[in-house]
């Protein structure tokens, strides 16, 4: 096992000593009402792994989410299994890779018979729904309400499924609806109203906010809140990287972009201290799980890249913060195993004491926090897909706790070499060791991995 800050082994001796832990690990969920925990799961788009305050960057006042991490559990080394806004998407809301729920690019559609976590907590009883940003290609918006598969829709297909920072059009329940105001902040009265709506019943609430991805708009409160800060600056000598920059458009505006998508952020913030105080006031904080997650990372400038999509550490790792006051009774634990995006959907259903589909890939990350002998994953695959109209070569990689194997494939020319890291000494993917004779054995070892682990998803 990793190391802990705070001790998880101290940490999991005060969770274990409690009647609500007993229960949690009986089976049988658990909450001081005698049912299953509320759920509120808060996705931002392109929230870089290290954004916040409280990882050394007190110039960014995130002091909301900085108390989920105070109170809570980080999730340290948690990964998206493909760096994309619509498979990672689909893969948090059923517990699969791209490969399995289809949605492998920004172009392949939703299917409909695809079943979701909210869905099962539907039918277990909780009132369930779906707040935000959906971006998946189909035809629209799903109709989860019509299906019977949530309570509540609420959502955008503004501009592609990309909504608009201000006065963005919404669909709720199926009715196209205007709204005036930010959209963070419009989303996250939906949120509250929810909140309230749900009165003595469990529920479910999947909150997912356009912010903070480009171009990158922050409310009025935050604009030029942060014309002083040590924002991130291009380097010249990463622009003559085998890859380059990617993205021309963000890199003539980079020094405005890195500031808005910073304001924007706290802005999110924002709505995340609303959704705490609403809990607070409605006394519900202790029996309500809170997950905080981006939908991949991004560069601001590392590889000579913006965007994401790469397996470089910067686009595939994610923020990943959950607090449940009802069995994490001291907070500021830190856990440094793998996590996925495809583990939440597991996650949620196991605290509710309902069972994980077998078509899940993903685990539930509840024994990291509950069992010190817990088995748990040594390595995990990453793929991505060739997106039609993008530059971007497809990506197979496997990713253990200490190297990194990353193979491109399908872009001619145009298609880098292979490479491999060793992240322990190297952090910052530089040096590349495919070809070192010293570490041949390694790269065997490594594609031996890659490959099991893919036969296993296949």
């Amino acid at each position: 096992m990793g190391s802990k800050v705070k001790d998880r082994r101290e940490a999991m001796k005060t969770m274990a000593a409690g009647a609500a832990a007993g229960a949690f690990l009986s089976g049988k969920g658990l909450a001081k009402s005698g049912r299953g925990p509320n759920v509120i799961f808060i996705l931002t788009d392109d929230h870089r792994y290290d954004a916040f305050g409280f990882m050394d960057k007190p110039w960014l006042k995130t002091p909301h989410m900085d108390r989920l991490a105070r109170e809570g559990v980080h999730f340290t080394n948690s990964f998206v299994t493909t760096s994309l806004c619509s498979p990672a998407r689909a893969s948090f809301l059923t517990g699969q890779y791209a490969r399995r729920h289809g949605v492998m690019n920004n172009a392949t559609p939703w299917r409909e018979s695809s079943v979701t976590f909210l869905e099962i907590m539907k039918r277990a009883g909780y009132y369930t729904g779906f707040i935000g940003k959906w971006h998946m290609p189909g035809k629209g918006l799903p109709d989860l309400v019509g299906q019977g598969k949530a309570d509540r829709m609420i959502s955008f297909t503004f501009a592609g499924g990309q909504g608009v920072y201000n006065d963005c059009p919404m669909v709720v329940d199926g009715k196209k609806t205007k709204t005036k105001g930010y959209i963070t902040d419009v989303l996250t009265d939906y949120a509250l109203d929810y909140i309230d709506e749900a009165k003595d019943r469990p529920f479910c609430l999947y909150l997912s906010h356009k912010a903070v991805h480009a171009f990158f708009e922050p409310p009025e409160r935050y604009k030029g809140a942060l014309k002083d800060a040590p924002l991130p600056k291009v380097q010249e000598k990463d622009k003559e990287l085998p890859l380059g920059i990617i993205n021309g458009q963000q890199l003539i505006n980079f020094d405005k972009n890195a500031q808005g998508y910073y304001e924007a952020l706290m802005g999110v913030d924002d709505g995340v201290g609303r959704v705490l105080e609403r809990l607070d006031r409605n006394g519900l904080a202790e029996d309500t799980i809170v997950v905080y997650a981006g939908d991949n990372g991004y560069f601001w400038g590392e590889h000579g890249l913006n965007d994401k999509r790469y397996a470089y550490e910067e686009s595939m790792r994610i923020p990943h913060l959950m607090r449940w006051p009802a069995v994490i009774k001291e907070g500021g634990v830190k856990v440094d195993e793998l996590a996925l995006n495809v583990d939440l959907a597991p996650t949620l259903l196991s605290a509710a004491g309902l069972a994980t589909p077998a078509d899940m890939q993903g685990k539930s990350v509840m024994p990291l926090l509950t069992d010190e002998d817990a088995a748990w994953r040594d390595s995990f695959f990453y793929e991505y897909f060739i997106d039609p109209g993008f530059p971007h070569p497809g990506i197979k990689a496997v990713r253990t706790r200490d190297w990194k194997l990353i193979n491109y494939y399908g872009k001619g020319k145009r298609t880098p070499s292979p490479e491999m890291y060793d992240l322990a000494s190297d952090p910052s993917e530089k040096n590349n060791l495919f070809e070192v004779p010293a570490f041949a054995k390694k790269r065997t070892e490594l594609e031996k991995e890659l490959k099991r682990l893919e036969e296993e998803l296949s």
